[in-house]
């Protein structure tokens, strides 16, 4: 099963129709599909399944129809233990951007960590894991596959938010204001906190 957000709504890709009796079916095709996201973007859904048989083919078959665009981010922790925060679109939100060409995903998600908040000596503690939204790209849905690491830091310098990219402030938080940040992030954030 991959969960995958249209706004704050879950598409489940399934295999497993038992999963689908909760909300509305729809077959792996382009127009059911577009259908699909279209009805969890205008709220008329609370959740759309789609389904294939296959577990291993689906998530290609899926990426056929919706182009792919991968990603990769970080959960950084300082040496105190508090996690960097990036303020965007006024959501609270995790640092990520896209795989550039001929890089590994490991080095995109501290390049993009660097870039988007200043932050230095970057150093992956381990896999997280992998989270999938769509997003309307010049008219068009595109699937982001965000691969997220678990990072460690003891950079203490001054935080630089990527302005260009709409970042507008870069903040490291303490437990109970990682709680309150996560009240106005992305259902993909929260699920990298356990939410």
């Amino acid at each position: 099963m991959y969960k995958v957000f249209v706004n704050e709504l879950p598409l489940i890709l399934t295999n497993k129709l038992s999963e689908t009796a909760n909300g509305e079916y729809f077959l792996l095709n382009e127009n059911s599909i577009q259908d699909a996201i279209k009805l969890l973007r205008k709220k008329k859904l609370s959740t759309a399944y789609v389904y294939h048989p296959n577990h291993e083919e689906i998530l290609k078959k899926f990426t056929k129809e919706i182009p792919l665009v991968v990603a990769a981010g970080g959960v950084v922790t300082n040496e105190i233990g508090e996690v960097l925060f990036i303020y965007r679109n006024d959501k609270w939100d995790l640092p990520k951007g896209k795989l550039d060409k001929g890089e590994s995903i490991e080095d995109c998600a501290i390049r993009e960590v660097m870039e988007e908040t200043g932050v230095k000596n970057l150093r992956i503690e381990n896999f997280l894991k992998t989270t999938y939204h769509v997003f309307s790209n010049s008219g068009k849905y595109t699937l982001k596959e965000v691969h997220w690491y678990a990072m460690k830091t003891d950079y203490t310098g001054k935080l630089r938010p990527e302005k260009k990219e709409g970042i507008v402030k870069v903040k490291w938080k303490g437990p109970q204001k990682i709680q309150k940040a996560l009240q106005n992030s992305y259902p993909n954030i929260k699920l990298l906190f356990g939410d």
